[in-house]
């Protein structure tokens, strides 16, 4: 592909990755309920982790992921099934604690590995990646534009869902009070399982066909 053809389609990539990443989400919902409750210096390895997550999920469709899912479609609704598992386990212990605890112990943020890791059971980020592979065509060549669209996907996404944590940061006082701020998580786990839809639905669908 000539390079003035690859730099046209450039502005379209960035524009669907500011779009993706910008809008809510399983990760936007996660990082507003972690800046509320953690701030925004303490949500930045979430923040970072989700980026190079999304980084290394878009180069692993590029080097023949996106081709295993194409030979066994099967490997979707096991997908499926686990991204809609670990997202209520997610809802249910952001909901029913007043601040955020991942495990037993002292609430703390996401790490940066964990972040990372969730991306392969997010569904968001899995339309991101597919989506982006198939239909983004920055370069020619599949592996080079995975790896020019996981550059993109870095450089956009993570200003934004930077404000996200920020803006979760910025209301913090205003949540200070217990009863707001369980009120609060509440209403973000709801969030979580209402994101969910789409992915319950399709799941659903061939056994309410039967």
């Amino acid at each position: 592909m000539p390079l003035t053809a690859t730099l046209s389609a450039l502005p379209a990539g960035m524009l669907f990755a500011l779009v993706t990443s910008i809008t809510p989400g399983p990760n936007n919902t996660m990082l507003l309920a972690s800046g509320v409750n953690f701030g925004f210096r303490r949500t930045l390895p979430h923040m970072l982790g989700i980026s190079s997550g999304v980084m290394m999920l878009m180069l692993s469709v590029g080097i023949g992921l996106g081709e295993a899912f194409s030979r066994l479609p099967v490997l979707y609704p096991v997908l499926e099934s686990a991204s809609v598992a670990y997202l209520l386990y997610l809802a249910w212990k952001i909901g029913t604690s007043d601040e955020i605890r991942l495990r037993s112990g002292t609430p703390r943020p996401m790490r940066f590995h964990e972040a990372a890791a969730f991306q392969w059971v997010n569904p968001k980020a899995w339309m991101m990646v597919l989506t982006a592979a198939t239909t983004v065509h920055v370069s020619a060549n599949f592996g080079l534009n995975a790896c020019l669209m996981s550059v993109v996907f870095y450089v956009v996404g993570l200003p934004c869902i930077c404000l996200w944590a920020a803006f979760g940061t910025g209301v913090r006082r205003f949540l200070s009070s217990p009863l707001r701020l369980r009120a609060f998580n509440v209403t973000m786990a709801l969030s979580l399982v209402a994101s969910l839809y789409p992915l319950a639905a399709s799941l659903l669908r061939p056994l309410l066909l039967r």
